[in-house]
């Protein structure tokens, strides 16, 4: 199968050319956290992704940002280039970037791709097999899609903060940016499909998604069982909204979580607290009695639980084939063994901060090696470079930057 538009410049006994996605050109305009997210995939799995940065205006808290673990995790393995699209040098320069690219990936506001003259219909006659990838808050279309969206706006207007928390607490956010992860992914997962549907008809596309949709999305079974039953989903808290018992359990040094919700996994929970008794109990036999008296269930289950090391039930239901792990803070998170053992922190050399860790990326490869090649530029370091891949001879780059392409 064969991705590319045009094979870029690649060392094809190097450790990246064994990567799925060797000889994959991205040209990334993206911003915040979506839409690095879905950049963010496709590097680490060999795409030359080009990043194209707006031109600094020389603040030290610019390059600051551009160093802190965030953005060096959201921006890593990528090269980055500076380029003004909003200069006729500018945008006649990513013109022919576009040319020799497979996809451009973006998250602005629909108005401002338009005025930049950098939308799909600006650039799809340019070159008619490049993918497309655009996030947005609430779509392409419709009343609201002109508004600004970021994560907490979609959490709320999703119906995530009205199912997260405790009963009667009141919406909650939850504790991490999942509009903007999940939306990231899904578009990674889409701009693939889209090239594999380049294989068959020749021709790029637009793919597209929006916080919104990836959040109504990421509800999944209580938006399905609202749109069967019309019952609108309620906070539960630690609990599961219908399988019991499911929950957070005390232990004697924290909490475990345990879900032992079938007749068979419930049985093998009271034989392990030491009360096979309650499994014959009228009131807990089947799961919808179990699902009606929630409250004394988990509440009988806790004043066992509490008796005993978080270490102690995991190992002792586990043994049993009942489903339970920790509850950890982070840095238990990835000071457990099975953790470590995955690799799930990676070390990398950050330019300023000398040898630190970073998130692995999620997937796994059989013989293909995972880890962060390039740390995330703190300026446009690759621009020359680009643009003499890009065909560009040094005259015609003076030329750019006479013209103000790379200044604001």
């Amino acid at each position: 199968m064969t991705l590319r538009a045009v094979e870029p410049s690649i060392d094809h006994g190097s450790e990246e050319a064994a990567l799925p996605l060797a000889g994959l050109v991205v040209l990334d305009l993206t911003l915040a956290r979506a839409g690095p997210t879905c950049a963010r995939h496709l590097a680490d799995w060999g795409a030359d992704v080009i990043l194209i940065q707006r031109p600094d205006d020389g603040n030290d808290e610019v390059i600051g940002r551009r160093e802190s673990s965030d953005y060096q995790n959201l921006h890593r393995n990528k090269r980055a280039m500076t380029l003004n699209l909003k200069t006729q040098a500018g945008h006649a320069a990513f013109l022919r970037l576009v040319e020799k690219a497979d996809v451009v990936i973006e998250n602005m506001r629909i108005a401002v791709k338009h005025r930049l003259r950098i939308s799909y219909d600006d650039l799809k006659a340019i070159n008619p097999r490049l993918v497309y990838g655009s996030i947005s808050g609430f779509g392409q279309s419709g009343p609201i899609a002109e508004r600004p969206g970021v994560d907490q706006i979609a959490q709320g207007m999703g119906g995530l903060m009205s199912i997260t928390g405790k009963p009667g607490d009141g919406p909650m956010r939850t504790g991490i940016a999942i509009a903007d992860s999940t939306a990231g992914n899904l578009l990674a997962l889409g701009v693939m499909m889209a090239l594999y549907q380049r294989e068959r008809t020749g021709k790029g596309s637009w793919v597209y998604t929006s916080l919104i949709e990836s959040m109504a999305f990421m509800l999944d079974f209580q938006a399905a069982r609202y749109l069967a039953t019309g019952v609108v989903p309620k906070q539960v808290g630690n609990d599961h909204p219908t399988a019991v018992p499911t929950g957070a359990f005390r232990a004697s040094d924290g909490y475990v979580n345990i879900g032992a919700s079938s007749s068979r996994q419930f049985a093998g929970l009271c034989r392990t607290l030491g009360h096979p008794e309650w499994a014959a109990r009228p009131e807990w036999k089947a799961q919808t009695d179990r699902a009606a008296d929630r409250e004394a269930l988990h509440a009988a289950i806790d004043s066992v639980t509490v008796t005993k090391s978080m270490a102690h039930w995991v190992e002792t239901l586990s043994e049993a084939g009942i489903p339970c792990g920790p509850v950890y803070d982070i840095g238990q998170l990835f000071a457990d063994p099975q953790v470590q053992h995955l690799g799930i922190a990676t070390p990398y050399e950050h330019p300023t901060k000398g040898e630190t860790k970073m998130l692995a990326n999620p997937l796994n490869f059989d013989g293909a090696q995972k880890r962060i090649r390039r740390p995330a530029a703190t300026s446009g370091d690759a621009t020359d470079e680009v643009l003499s891949w890009a065909g560009f001879e040094p005259h015609e780059v003076q030329a750019l930057r006479d013209q103000g392409g790379f200044d604001l």
